[in-house]
């Protein structure tokens, strides 16, 4: 029996799960670019969801190819004679357990260890680059991938050169926005960016009643805590030492209309980053 073919994705598909075998053979044709969120499952204070991570870099993900389908779809009507590009992105699956061995001691966390996340994220790029992709970008909402995610880069560019591989922050592209915020001298970890950004994906996740502050000055912390706070060089302690509910920050300044401003900084710099690659 000889299988048919298609030459159309269906419009409203933006998930890659979504798709039939058929509509893979085309987004391939099409030289899709495929975007894999990665999170984590750890501890996020008194009143954040363990899946904040995860949650966020969905979210934006999702933000970037809806973004990026629209453009293509009036790029489309535009020029009709210049084929149909309705299915130039597509989110991947998501990896909802990252690399979290500093919040290991406190309530919740699930941490898959770093070789498993370099093997998991590996595996998923090679496979889809064997199977003919060649554009994928991972973003990750969580800070503690981020090393990993550099040897997974490293070690595809050695096994699939012509890969077009990335990876980004979701937070730390949100200079502007985060700069603007009413930040303690220490913040980061479930502190005033991340309360604010989940407030404004779904405030109905943050149990307001419970956003309590961490360590927020550096006199808060012991000698070698205050020594991790250097980026470089750099040394690493596990959260439960910067406070006991393991933040960074004071939370309860955080606003939804603040988590707006830095998502959406952070969607339209993905945006134009996600263009670039599909014009390679």
């Amino acid at each position: 029996m000889t299988r048919p073919t298609i030459t159309e994705i269906r419009p409203h598909i933006r998930d890659y799960a979504e798709l039939t075998s058929l509509e893979v053979e085309v987004a391939k044709e099409r030289g899709s670019l495929l975007i894999l969120p990665v999170g984590a499952c750890e501890q996020h204070g008194d009143g954040m969801p363990l899946g904040t991570d995860s949650i966020r870099a969905d979210h934006v993900a999702r933000a970037v190819v809806d973004r990026l389908h629209e453009a293509a779809r009036l790029h489309e009507a535009a020029r009709p004679d210049a084929g149909d590009a309705s299915g130039s992105a597509f989110v991947l699956p998501s990896i909802d357990y990252g690399v979290s061995p500093h919040h290991r001691f406190l309530p919740g966390t699930i941490n898959i260890g770093p070789r498993l996340f370099v093997d998991l994220v590996t595996s998923v790029a090679s496979q889809l680059a064997d199977a003919g992709f060649d554009k994928i970008l991972v973003l990750t909402g969580h800070g503690g991938n981020m090393a990993a995610l550099g040897v997974a880069q490293q070690t595809l560019l050695g096994t699939h050169p012509d890969l077009v591989f990335a990876y980004s922050p979701v937070s730390a592209l949100a200079t502007s926005s985060t700069a603007a915020l009413p930040r303690t001298e220490v913040s980061g970890h479930c502190g005033e960016s991340e309360t604010s950004q989940m407030l404004a994906i779904d405030e109905r996740l943050v149990d307001t009643a419970h956003l309590n502050p961490g360590a927020t000055t550096l006199a808060d912390l012991d000698p070698r805590s205050r020594l991790s706070r250097t980026k470089s060089p750099s040394t690493a302690v596990t959260f439960d030492r910067y406070a006991e509910n393991g933040v960074l920050g004071d939370p309860r300044t955080a606003t939804a209309t603040a988590g707006e401003g830095i998502l959406g900084e952070v969607i339209d710099t993905l945006v134009a980053y996600c263009r670039e690659m599909q014009r390679l």
